[in-house]
């Protein structure tokens, strides 16, 4: 049972005629009206023994988008029910009209609509309704809560998906080069064409010249089905904030644009969030687009607060692919001993595959470096000094073990890491 604001102002009407007329017998009178008034309206409310609750699960939805949850009522009493329905969502599921005004009839249905806008990724889920029915006089009113679970999979926003048309510009552009352009083994014959002004002409056919009297070039493409490998970390450096959002989330974003591009690209694409254990796998095998399939397995990712377990690292990657491969490492270069966990992993790893280390930068780091108006801007400088140089020296090591290093701030991360993989792919050592 729940009272309601309507009956709390009739209590304090009551309060009148026991100050008028103090006395017991006016006390007993105005408490024995109320009780009773109390008791007709609870008496004529509508039963929720017989109201059931059925929800429609909601489709997907990327952050800071909305989607509707619908909720069905169905009452199965002899009266209607008049009154409030609450929806038990989670409050990172931003139910904007979580609690609305219901009137189900008797032996009818009423289907109520839930914005939601979530403001966090993941699974997000609601266990449970609860209904209040009120008396005719709005005074009291039955309550009832409903089991009736219902969950909403908030996927990554892919806001890198805007530097996905000029990637694929500069992808196309590798089509068609000649082969003197694209060095190495990355190379495919693509077709034959015209000579033109600018052409190289050591791409020129001459068998193929000879036998249409014209000159005749060949092109190339970059070779396709090749393997990227994207492996990201998840454990306790990934849940540090940088800006408005944590390194896992620019991870994500960074994996979510390289993958996508990869795919377009003709290569196979694999996923892998890792700590001490698999957190989630994706690929290029299966069905429907690779940024489908990504989506999903990135969505309930969340930074682990334990160490990164570098040595099973080679371990993942030879699960995934036992070929030459491109392996994306999305890790941080601070906060802890690279030395002692990513540096050897990247050297052993150098051996076999082309590694690519992509990690965050603070901007934060070079505001400080910049004020030094007082001492302790001073002392904060000094500190971010030492951070960017020991962050450099890391970079340092790893380049002369083979290993190439995107070191970006949020924002640049991810196109930086697409361009990476574009003059990879164009220098052919893929």
């Amino acid at each position: 049972m729940a009272i309601s604001g309507r009956y709390v102002a009739l209590v304090l009407l009551g309060l009148v005629p026991v100050l008028l007329l103090p006395g017991w017998p006016t006390v007993l009178v105005t408490g024995a009206l109320l009780m009773a008034l109390l008791a007709v309206d609870l008496l004529f409310a509508g039963s929720l023994r017989r109201v059931g609750a059925l929800r429609a699960e909601p489709e997907n939805v990327t952050l800071n988008n909305a989607v509707d949850a619908v909720l069905t009522l169905r009452n199965g009493g002899a009266r209607a029910v008049r009154g409030t329905l609450r929806d038990g969502w989670q409050p990172s599921a931003g139910a904007q009209n979580a609690v609305q005004d219901i009137n189900v009839p008797a032996g009818e249905s009423r289907r109520f609509t839930v914005r939601l806008r979530p403001v966090r990724r993941g699974d997000l889920a609601a266990h449970h309704v609860t209904l209040r029915s009120f008396g005719p006089l709005g005074l009291a009113a039955r309550q009832r809560t409903i089991e009736c679970p219902g969950s909403v999979r908030v996927l990554p926003p892919f806001h890198s998906r805007r530097h996905l048309p000029s990637k694929l510009r500069k992808l196309r552009e590798l089509d068609g080069k000649a082969a003197v352009q694209i060095r190495g083994a990355g190379t495919e014959f693509d077709s034959l064409r015209d000579y033109v002004r600018g052409d190289d002409v050591r791409s020129i056919d001459w068998r193929a010249t000879a036998r249409r009297s014209a000159t005749v070039v060949r092109t190339w493409r970059p070779e396709r089905d090749r393997r990227v490998v994207l492996v990201l970390d998840t454990s306790r450096t990934s849940a540090a904030r940088i800006g408005d959002e944590t390194r896992l989330d620019t991870g994500l974003e960074a994996a979510l644009l390289v993958a996508v591009l990869a795919e377009r690209g003709g290569d196979r694409v694999d996923f892998v969030a890792f700590d001490r254990r698999t957190r989630a796998r994706a690929g290029s095998a299966g069905q429907g687009s690779i940024l489908a399939r990504l989506v999903q397995a990135m969505a309930p990712l969340n930074a682990e607060l334990i160490e990164m377990d570098w040595p099973a690292v080679p371990a993942q990657v030879r699960a995934v692919s036992v070929h030459r491969s491109l392996v994306v490492l999305l890790t941080s270069l601070d906060g802890g001993a690279p030395e002692e966990g990513l540096l050897p992993v990247a050297e052993r790893l150098a051996g076999q595959h082309v590694v690519v280390v992509a990690a965050v930068r603070d901007p934060q780091l070079g505001t400080m470096l910049r004020e030094r108006s007082d001492a302790t801007g001073v002392f904060r400088a000094a500190a971010a000094e030492r951070a960017l140089l020991q962050r450099a020296g890391v970079i340092a090591e790893l380049r002369r073990c083979g290993v190439e290093v995107v070191d970006a701030e949020p924002q640049e991360l991810p196109p930086r890491l697409a361009d990476m993989y574009i003059r990879l792919k164009a220098a052919g050592k893929l």
